[in-house]
């Protein structure tokens, strides 16, 4: 009976884990120029230059590096993703003895994990189309 349970339940569970896992587009609708990240004291800075976008694609978030972001436009041929670190968010924490002195404390924002496993040079870039979510991954990112 246990050996049942267990030959019903393995192939359920790795279904599972294919389904939620997001489908990677091949071919995507505008052009990208040389990626790039720059690290600092806050965190990392990734850089998407954008070559051409004739359809007017608006690109959401970025995976890199196990974390996730949204992506904010600069101008309208480049969008940057800031990974902040824990210890650059700058927040007034009281630190007392008198424990209900500290009770307006806030937890650090943790980052978003991302769900894809990726090199130090790849990233998942999230974009819209359809009103619809699709991933692509770029390779070759350099650090500047």
């Amino acid at each position: 009976m246990k050996l049942l349970k267990i030959t019903i339940l393995l192939p359920m569970i790795t279904l599972l884990q294919c389904a939620t896992h997001p489908k990677l587009q091949v071919d995507v609708p505008f052009e990208i120029g040389q990626v790039y990240y720059q690290e600092d004291q806050l965190g990392v800075n990734l850089h998407i230059p954008i070559k051409s976008n004739p359809n007017n694609i608006k690109l959401d978030s970025v995976h890199f590096k196990g974390q996730q972001t949204k992506l904010e436009p600069k101008n309208d041929t480049l969008f940057i993703a800031n990974f902040n670190s824990i210890f650059s968010q700058k927040r007034h924490m009281i630190m007392s003895n008198e424990p209900f002195a500290e009770y307006g404390n806030q937890i650090p924002k943790l980052p978003e994990i991302s769900p894809f496993k990726l090199k130090d040079t790849e990233c998942v870039i999230t974009y819209k189309k359809d009103a619809t979510l699709k991933y692509f991954k770029i390779s070759n990112i350099i650090k500047k």
